[in-house]
C-alpha cells in the first residue's frame, strides 16, 4: 500500500509534507474532531525527525476512506469520542484491516468500561487528554518499539478493572504457555519493552519476539494489550 499518497479533499485532509520527501518516517494519523487540537498535534508530528503525519481527520469514516484509496498507516492517534463511528469500533476496524498498524488512544475518557474495550479492540497504548507534546512523542516511540505506553492512573484503573473481572480459569483450560512464554509474558505486564526484555533474559531481541508472536497465537490476541488484558483478567501468571 501507498504510505502517503494525496487523495481527494473530500474525503481526509493531507497534514505536512508527503510521504515521497519522508519515506523513512513513522507514518502516524491523526483522528480527533477537534479542529485545533488536530491542527497542534500534527504540527507537532512533522516538526519530528523520525515521524509525519500524512492524514489527520475528524472522524474515523474518513479514516476508513483513506484507507480505501490504499493509504496504510504505522501508527494512529485515536480519540474515543468521535461523531458517527466511536474510536474504539475505528480501533477494531482498522485493526482487522491493518494489523500491522498500532492505535494509541488519546482522550478525556477515563471510564473503566472505556478503557477495557479500548484495550480489547486492540489499541497499544491509552493516554488521558491533556498528555505533554513530549509525553505524545514519546508515547509514539515507545509504541514502535514495542512498548504500550499507558497513563499511570489509568494503569491502575486497568489492575484493579482487570482483577475483578473473572475467576481463575480451570486447569482444563490452560493456555499450555511454557516457563519462558511466562516468564516474558509476566515482564511484558510489568511494561517493559521487548528489548528490556531480552537484556534481561540474556538472550537475542529475536528471540524475544519469536516468543511473543507465539504467546499471541496461544492466547488469541492480536497486540500486546491484548496479551497484557487476558494474562490479568484471566489470571495467567
Amino acid at each position: 500500500m501507498v504510505r502517503g499518497r494525496p487523495v481527494s479533499a473530500c474525503e481526509v485532509r493531507l497534514v505536512g509534507v508527503t510521504a515521497e520527501s519522508r519515506d523513512d518516517a513513522t507514518a502516524v494519523w491523526l483522528i480527533e474532531d477537534k479542529s485545533i487540537l488536530r491542527r497542534n498535534l500534527a504540527a507537532l508530528i512533522d516538526q519530528q525527525d523520525d515521524m509525519c503525519c500524512p492524514v489527520a481527520v475528524a472522524s474515523c469514516e474518513e479514516m476508513l476512506a483513506a484507507l480505501d484509496q490504499g493509504l496504510e498507516p504505522d501508527l494512529v492517534l485515536m480519540d474515543i469520542g468521535l461523531p458517527g463511528i466511536s474510536g474504539i469500533e475505528g480501533t477494531r476496524r482498522l485493526r482487522s484491516l491493518t494489523p500491522s498498524a498500532r492505535v494509541i488512544i488519546l482522550t478525556i475518557h477515563e471510564e473503566d468500561e472505556k478503557v477495557f474495550e479500548a484495550v480489547c479492540a486492540g489499541a497499544s497504548g491509552y493516554l488521558l487528554k491533556p498528555t505533554p507534546p513530549d509525553g505524545i512523542v514519546d508515547a509514539i516511540r515507545q509504541v514502535q518499539c514495542g512498548a504500550a505506553p499507558i497513563n499511570s492512573y489509568i494503569a491502575k484503573k486497568m489492575l484493579g478493572l482487570f482483577a475483578r473481572l473473572a475467576p481463575p480459569k480451570a486447569p482444563s483450560e490452560d493456555y499450555k504457555l511454557t516457563r519462558r512464554e511466562k516468564e516474558i509474558l509476566e515482564l511484558l505486564v510489568e511494561g517493559f519493552t521487548m528489548r528490556q526484555i531480552a537484556e534481561r533474559l540474556h538472550v537475542s531481541y529475536h528471540t524475544v519476539d519469536n516468543h511473543i508472536r507465539n504467546i499471541y497465537e496461544k492466547l488469541h490476541v492480536h497486540s500486546r494489550s491484548g496479551a497484557v488484558a487476558k494474562a490479568i483478567k484471566e489470571r495467567l501468571l
